[in-house]
């Protein structure tokens, strides 16, 4: 009797598991709501987390900024051997 119970409950579950599953809504991606984002260098105006010496807009500072951060910042050799 317990073993019945237990084989129609999982049943029951699985069905309503794979009811839940057929629910589910394509997720396409389409030209509506695709927002283009300008450049990076663009950057958002003003921010207090903005490197001193870059401007927005300015994509050679820019760069140079991402240069000098990948050595000295993100190389652990460079970092550890100081």
């Amino acid at each position: 009797m317990k073993v019945s119970r237990f084989f129609l409950s999982t049943a029951v579950a699985v069905s309503a598991l794979t009811l839940v599953a057929c629910g589910d809504q394509p997720q396409e991606m389409t030209g509506q709501g695709i927002k283009s984002d300008n450049a990076p260098y663009q950057g958002v105006g003003s921010s207090q987390y903005a490197q001193d010496g870059w401007k927005p807009g300015d994509r050679s500072s820019w760069e140079q900024q991402l240069k000098t951060r990948a050595q000295y910042g993100q190389n652990d050799y460079t970092r550890m051997s100081n």
